[in-house]
């Protein structure tokens, strides 16, 4: 049986048998929502942010990841701490795929290692693209643990039926300027879209691998950090395989808080997507085009450190023609 048949069988499943599962879908399709459109010009089409209300999401927008945190709490990716109603099915015995019971998406998976081991993505992106090969139609995701991970103590991927995150409709439209390109994909960087993203197509495992490491390498690491601020969506559009990588320079934007002008958001791959999933109401209608923005600016790399990055890419690829 295909994973993806595996997966339907797991969904139905839960939405009959686990009640909190049935809840929130069902809620999922009640919840507000509206648009922001960022404005592109020239032949592109503009990029557009979808906020929608949902207040369950607080939890993750919200949660404390600081080590002290962490170590108080049960890892909730563990098997052992998981609610007696949560089925798996597993992949490549290494990771479990499960229904996500607060979702974003109506249809949304956390994909997690089997073993606790620390969230990490280095070493990791064949697997990404493997599974995203085995899941047609939806957009597998990774959130650093600095970047928007709630569980940055325990390995894990997400997965959304990409046709629910803007973005992935509007890379291939996008102009790219190119670091490397062949017969087996592109590499290059998008700057228009309001938050740069490193993007890589590719009709090979090996190829995505090869361009998505030498990336890594060039990626600043914070002292006292094991990976650089990063968020990665891929997706298979059943020719190949699409990454887009969004690099940051911090977690959460100096706009965080309850105060005035202040938002409970806490950008990660999805919002990076174009996908806001807002857990207050007054975030939800006070939100403008402008905050979008500067949210985007604040926790982003600088277009200072983004051209640098990419002028070294390009001349480590044009040493190798």
């Amino acid at each position: 049986m295909l994973l993806i048949e595996h997966i339907d069988k797991l969904f139905s499943r839960q939405l009959l048998n686990w009640q909190l599962v049935q809840d929130n879908y069902a809620a999922l399709d009640r919840l507000a929502t509206r648009e922001i459109v960022i404005p592109v010009g020239d032949s592109m089409q503009d990029s557009h942010i979808v906020l929608q209300y949902n207040p369950e999401r607080l939890r993750s927008s919200s949660a404390s990841i600081d080590d002290a945190s962490l170590k108080a709490r049960p890892c909730f990716l563990c098997s052992e701490n998981q609610p007696k109603e949560q089925e798996t099915v597993v992949w490549d015995n290494r990771y479990k795929i499960q229904v996500n019971p607060y979702p974003i998406f109506s249809r949304h998976l956390t994909i997690s290692a089997i073993e606790h081991t620390p969230q990490r993505i280095d070493g990791r992106i064949v697997d990404m693209m493997s599974i995203a090969h085995q899941l047609p139609e939806h957009v597998v995701f990774y959130n650093g643990p600095k970047s928007g991970a709630s569980a940055p103590d325990h390995m894990h991927f997400q997965a959304g039926l990409r046709s629910q995150l803007p973005i992935c409709n509007e890379l291939f439209n996008a102009t790219i300027s190119l670091f490397d390109a062949n017969e087996k994909g592109l590499f290059g960087i998008i700057t228009q879209l309001g938050r740069p993203v490193f993007y890589i197509e590719a009709l090979s495992i090996e190829q995505g691998e090869e361009w998505f490491n030498s990336l890594l390498k060039e990626l600043p690491v914070k002292r006292g950090h094991d990976e650089p601020l990063l968020n990665v969506l891929c997706w298979h559009d059943g020719n190949g395989w699409c990454i887009a990588v969004f690099p940051r320079r911090k977690h959460r934007p100096a706009c965080y808080g309850t105060g005035e002008d202040q938002f409970i958001l806490s950008p990660a791959s999805v919002d990076m997507g174009g996908l806001w999933a807002v857990a207050r109401e007054e975030d939800f209608n006070n939100l403008t085009l402008h905050d979008v923005m500067l949210i985007y600016l604040d926790v982003c790399l600088s277009p200072q450190d983004v051209e640098e990055i990419s002028e070294r890419l390009r001349q480590f690829y044009y040493s190798k023609i």
